[in-house]
């Protein structure tokens, strides 16, 4: 199940805040709360949907303090998702589907929210999914790069300087010619010689 799906378990689009989320899991759990319907296998069933996905998305969803901190620049706060570059003329060219510039902004705002809590492994597994689905897309590949950067950055604080070192190449790869990356990938390979 994507985050996506956890929303829609709770009647909710995606990148609803955390009130909405809370108010949404109380109005179900009052309705199929087992108490309410004894004996009533498919309430049941319901309540347990509902509080799983409650419990995962009221560690994502955003809260208004949040909000208040996105709109405040922080030089300690990690940027997040919006390195941006110049696509080539034959990428400006490209047209997309409905589905899939749907399925790119739905990526992209759990991609913000999976790298806000350092889930690095289902960022990982979530921009590689959407490479896979639109190959050729110049911001998804960014994107893509960017997950790796920050998770090699990540492993270098968790002194795995090996699977850092693999990650931060990645990032490079995917994304050759995004300058911002390849300054920030230099600072981390910097970190790496301080560590050795």
């Amino acid at each position: 199940m994507d985050i996506a799906d956890y929303y829609r378990q709770l009647g909710l689009r995606s990148g609803a805040s955390l009130s909405q989320v809370k108010a949404a899991y109380r109005q179900l759990a009052r309705q199929y709360h087992p108490d309410v319907n004894p004996g009533n296998e498919a309430a049941k069933n319901k309540f347990i949907t509902i509080t799983e996905a409650y419990k995962f998305l009221v560690n994502i969803a955003p809260s208004p303090s949040d909000a208040a901190e996105s709109k405040v620049p922080n030089s300690t706060q990690q940027q997040t998702v919006k390195v941006t570059r110049k696509p080539s003329p034959t990428e400006n060219n490209q047209e997309f589907s409905a589905a899939e510039e749907k399925l790119k902004q739905d990526a992209y705002l759990q991609l913000q929210q999976l790298l806000k809590y350092q889930r690095f492994p289902r960022a990982i597994a979530l921009v590689e999914g959407l490479a896979q689905r639109i190959p050729d897309d110049a911001e998804v590949r960014q994107w893509q790069a960017i997950v790796y950067q920050r998770w090699g950055r990540y492993l270098i604080g968790e002194k795995q300087v090996d699977k850092a070192r693999i990650y931060l190449k990645k990032a490079v790869k995917t994304d050759p010619h995004n300058g911002a990356l390849w300054a920030e990938v230099e600072r981390d390979f910097r970190r790496l010689e301080q560590i050795y």
